[in-house]
């Protein structure tokens, strides 16, 4: 059975870790433990319950704004005039032998539903993600997110 679970070093197994992408991979084994302990981005993952210390996915969530003249008309008519509060996901990855069977969607949806939880906490509009490349874009396309005006490569979706 598949689980999220908060990152944790002396459990998961970040150097065996492959998504194909060496920024990605990079980041969960050399800086993932830091950001979390410096209080700039959390980090959790998707394992198999009875496989723990592997790691078939991960992602990271910050907190962001966005200035309202990014956002597409029909946002910007329910908002201040001033930078939105939201939240980012700066990374998303799977592993590359994991890849093509859904992971990326479910962990998406993790991501997603942990927002709309601390948005009960904490005020934000929406989940920011900044797409590597344009099969990234329309990956996030699919699933409702938006382009930002002046950088389409940055996309929101509300969480209202």
């Amino acid at each position: 059975m598949l689980e999220e679970q908060a990152f944790n070093t002396r459990l998961h197994d970040r150097a065996g870790f492959s998504s194909g992408v060496p920024e990605l991979d990079d980041y969960l084994q050399r800086f993932a433990a830091q950001q979390v302990v410096r209080g700039v981005s959390t980090v959790h993952v998707l394992v198999e319950t009875d496989q723990p210390s592997l790691i078939l996915g991960f992602y990271t969530l910050s907190a962001a704004q966005v200035d309202v003249l990014q956002l597409s008309e029909a946002d910007r008519k329910k908002l201040p005039r001033y930078p939105v509060p939201c939240f980012r996901m700066g990374r998303l990855a799977c592993r590359a032998d994991s890849q093509g069977k859904g992971l990326g969607k479910l962990l998406m949806g993790c991501a997603v539903n942990r927002c709309l939880q601390a948005r009960t906490q904490v005020a934000a509009f929406a989940l920011l993600v900044n797409a590597k490349n344009e099969k990234a874009k329309a990956f996030y396309e699919h699933y409702g997110f938006t382009p930002c005006v002046d950088s389409p490569m940055t996309l929101y979706l509300p969480l209202g």
